[in-house]
């Protein structure tokens, strides 16, 4: 595990545990690091027992069944991705500030996942057709990010950093599209500089939405710079 998924991991595991609540933690670590490379269907039992070292049953101890195990996945993946990009881009200034942290974060991420992989995108493409209790799951946590983002892009609407006339379900399927680009061509194709397209993407999507006339001095988030250079 590389040292920003052990940080997160500290994050959203309580300090003070009982064994049994310590062995759930680690086992459900490692179970996000093997769907995250595998995906939530190479996820099984057997792989994760021999992991863990541990054996089947101690393992099913923990969780009622393998669909149980990929549900309590996506809601610690859900969570962990909270906590790297949603809560710390709350702390901006609503309206734009608060967008382009987001986007900044969210573009972070995707780099520390480069050499693993995104759950909500494997898991689009392993459920889109196939109904049932983790689709639904991944269907929920997916919208809530989607929801979080029409807010702060209505925000930035309201405090009149972006035009009043803007379609927000256009601008939102926009931002998503270059997050999935920058998927494609960083860890499927390997291309360098993917990163930095990215951003400035994004950037000339902003432009794009400013009212005319408008200044961009007063709406840039002090730390989105520095936020986009670490990602790069």
């Amino acid at each position: 595990m590389n040292e920003t998924s052990k940080s997160s991991a500290a994050i959203a595991r309580p300090k003070f545990l009982r064994k049994g609540e310590q062995t759930r933690a680690a086992i459900l670590d490692v179970a996000l690091e093997l769907a995250s490379r595998d995906g939530l269907e190479g996820l099984t039992i057997g792989l994760l027992a021999e992991k863990m070292k541990m054996s089947k049953s101690g393992v099913f101890a923990h969780f009622g069944s393998r669909e149980d195990l990929q549900i309590e996945v996506v809601r610690l993946y859900h969570t962990r991705f909270e906590q790297d990009v949603f809560y710390p881009s709350i702390k901006e200034h609503r309206g734009l500030p608060r967008l382009q942290s987001m986007f900044a974060r969210w573009v972070k991420q995707v780099t520390v996942e480069i050499a693993l992989g995104c759950i909500y995108i494997s898991g689009a493409v392993e459920y889109d057709d196939r109904p049932g209790a983790i689709r639904d799951h991944l269907v929920a946590m997916v919208q809530a990010w989607r929801d979080a983002l029409e807010r702060s892009i209505k925000q930035a609407v309201e405090q009149g950093h972006l035009r009043a006339d803007l379609d927000v379900g256009l601008m939102v399927y926009e931002i998503y599209g270059l997050i999935l680009a920058l998927h494609h061509d960083a860890r499927f194709l390997n291309i360098p500089g993917s990163v930095d397209r990215a951003q400035a993407s994004f950037g000339r999507l902003i432009e794009s939405y400013r009212p005319t006339g408008s200044s961009d001095t007063a709406s840039t988030p002090k730390n989105s710079k520095s936020v986009a250079k670490k990602a790069a």
